[in-house]
């Protein structure tokens, strides 16, 4: 029986030590699920090397026989021991394991949909309850692979939506992130946003597929915050298509369309906040109840109402603010309470949704934030851990945390280099050429030339870690190991 396993080696000191180890998984027709580098702490001059494989039994005991002649072998873990089986789930709450799981979550709207509030500016207008029902039924008709519907939006509609982005427009050159208003001229160009029209969730899903591997679903109303992180897990955004009550453009009590729009897609499509909010959504994946909230609790005062510094000045990041005239004239005025971002205290601030936020946090960069959320994830407690995969959109279910335990090994602080799937075949052909240098010109260059030898395996080397790094590069939708 096919299963994963998990093998630990260090190279010894040889010229294609690696070359001729991978070299070996390929002959005993292993395949390679995940590969990690990092730095050796029990012997400064090599670096450890993780292997994730498919291996049944026999297969893992020919591989490690054959291992030991040109490698240290540090650790491994057998087949069985990295899957999580049924019984170890028992308490642990239900969560989507591939995309389209999304089909059993996305309806648990919690408030609004086609059902309003009495202090809701539309409840008491049958037309506008009418159409909100329209917008309700087709969100809870969708299921994953379909298109999202186009909308004849009503001429009342549009010219809501034009107060709304005319106003905003005025302030997001002095207000807005670099980021942000690098994007939005491309939701211009590539999905008719206009002050005149509002662009379809279809050309905007499909827009940011191509600029982040993010896509968008419809959705009805309010999802709990577990069903709406677990949607950003598989780079999903849950998306409202109905637009807020005509008489105060400037207020809606709930996400509309123009939050989500003006708020949320120019960031999503940029590729290092779309991981950022992917990997909220990966920690977030059969937490508990109250881990949970604490994650959503950071989301909300940072993809939300989060700001940061450039040329010296804050700038908004947050959909909330970015599609609030008045909150985000008030967050950057000098007069609101200003706060570094740190998960730690964050999870515990109170969010507040009917007025301004009592304190905004900020960070140096969408990076920094990330970096303290990873520390952050690791402190939510979960028998298992998951791995975010991109070709099958799918998570599996790990036992144990195999990059996190060989950093407590070692003692060392390391960012993974991941491979998947793709990538052997190219590695393959490179390394045909790395072994041919190796081999059969490395006496006529130590010889004849040593210098040039030198020179020409750092090049190489170079071009090969290049690949790795290419292979899991951080603003593409790749392997994520949370």
């Amino acid at each position: 029986m096919i299963q994963g396993a998990t093998i630990i080696f260090s190279l010894k000191n040889e010229v294609g030590g690696l070359v001729k180890a991978l070299k070996l998984f390929q002959e005993n027709h292993v395949n390679l699920v995940h590969i990690e580098s990092r730095k050796s702490k029990r012997r400064n001059s090599e670096f450890e090397i993780f292997v994730d494989c498919d291996s049944n039994h026999e297969q893992l005991n020919e591989i490690i026989h054959l291992l030991r002649k040109h490698v240290n072998v540090v650790d491994m873990d057998p087949p069985d021991n990295s899957c999580l089986h049924e019984e170890d789930m028992y308490d642990v709450p239900w969560f989507p394991k591939k995309i389209s799981d999304l089909d059993k979550c996305a309806n648990r709207v919690l408030m609004y949909g086609s059902e309003l509030d009495a202090d809701h500016p539309g409840f008491k207008d049958n037309v506008y309850r009418k159409r909100r029902k329209y917008f309700a039924d087709l969100a809870m008709a969708y299921k994953h692979g379909d298109p999202i519907p186009r909308i004849e939006f009503t001429q009342e509609e549009v010219k809501t939506w034009g107060v709304v982005y005319r106003e905003l427009n005025k302030l997001y050159p002095t207000h807005a992130c670099r980021e942000y208003l690098k994007n939005l001229p491309l939701l211009s160009k590539f999905c008719e946003c206009r002050e005149d029209n509002i662009p379809q969730l279809e050309d905007v899903s499909r827009f940011l597929k191509e600029r982040s591997g993010f896509t968008i679903r419809p959705v009805a109303g309010y999802l709990s915050p577990r069903d709406f992180l677990a949607g950003l897990a598989f780079r999903v955004f849950h998306c409202t298509q109905y637009v807020r009550h005509s008489t105060d453009p400037l207020y809606t009590p709930e996400p509309d369309t123009c939050h989500e729009l003006l708020g949320h897609v120019p960031l999503l499509a940029e590729p290092s906040f779309a991981q950022f909010s992917q990997e909220i959504g990966l920690a977030s994946l059969g937490a508990s109840d109250d881990s949970v909230q604490k994650l959503a609790t950071c989301y909300f005062f940072t993809v939300e109402f989060g700001l940061c510094k450039q040329e010296g000045r804050l700038r908004a990041y947050g959909a909330g603010l970015l599609s609030s005239i008045s909150e985000l004239k008030h967050a950057l005025s000098g007069n609101a309470r200003i706060m570094p971002f740190d998960p730690k205290v964050t999870c515990k601030q109170e969010c507040i949704i009917t007025t301004f936020q009592d304190v905004y946090f900020v960070s140096d960069s969408f990076e920094e934030a990330k970096v303290k959320m990873r520390e952050f994830a690791k402190t939510i407690k979960r028998p298992f851990t998951v791995r975010y995969n991109p070709y099958t959109q799918s998570v599996d279910v790990l036992k144990d945390t195999p990059s996190i335990n060989i950093q407590s090994k070692s003692g060392v602080q390391a960012h993974p280099v991941v491979l998947s799937f793709g990538v052997e075949m190219s590695l393959l052909s490179f390394f045909f050429y790395y072994y041919y240098f190796a081999v059969m010109n490395v006496h006529s260059h130590l010889t004849k030339c040593p210098d040039v030898f030198v020179i020409q395996l750092m090049i190489l080397t170079a071009v090969w870690y290049a690949l790795l790094l290419m292979s899991a590069h951080p603003t593409d939708p790749k392997s994520c190991l949370i």
